[in-house]
């Protein structure tokens, strides 16, 4: 027994299964990227014609879309490399000046937060471990150690504590298989 997602697309309302509604949103998303920035009129229109496809595959509006209609579907529109290059990619390509050189993707930018999680007080030092990709223990050892005998003062604690902010709270999303 599969879970059924209702969606709209296009103005149009469907059932979908839980495998396709997910496969669909990444096709979209993926599409979305490669989009000029405020492009909601191109993208409205691939919904119009997702969505009569869909119509034209599902004879009654109370069938559910599988996966196999939305991979079908897919097939027919074309892979999102069709829509474009990601909006990321441009921008280092025309930095580089053209070279034909691909660059070594960049990772992510890391912020330093307190953590929610990881916390014996205010969790400066699970963020920190979090940072540092390194274990919260060994990170509030050091700290006590440091507060103890190696003049770091409470006080740079408490001043960490004002200036570093907490972890923004995860999205709870009930149709999340870890609940």
């Amino acid at each position: 027994m599969k879970e059924t997602v209702n969606v709209n697309i296009g103005s149009v309302a469907f059932i979908l299964d839980e495998d396709a509604y997910r496969v669909l949103g990444s096709y979209f998303d993926d599409i979305r990227r490669r989009l000029p920035e405020g492009d909601a009129e191109t993208m409205g229109d691939i919904e119009a014609r997702v969505a009569e496809i869909f119509r034209e595959r599902v004879a009654s509006p109370m069938r559910v879309i599988t996966l196999d209609v939305v991979r079908a579907t897919m097939a027919q529109m074309g892979s999102p490399a069709d829509f474009g290059e990601p909006r990321g990619a441009e921008r280092s390509e025309s930095a580089e000046g053209g070279t034909g050189i691909e660059s070594a993707e960049q990772p992510p930018l890391r912020k330093l937060y307190r953590s929610r999680t990881e916390r014996s007080i205010a969790g400066i030092c699970g963020g920190l471990a979090a940072y540092f990709d390194s274990d919260p223990t060994l990170i509030r050892l050091l700290m006590l150690l440091l507060i103890l005998f190696g003049g770091l003062s409470i006080w740079a604690y408490i001043i960490l504590w004002i200036v570093i902010p907490e972890e923004p709270a995860r999205k709870f999303n009930i149709n999340s298989k870890n609940r």
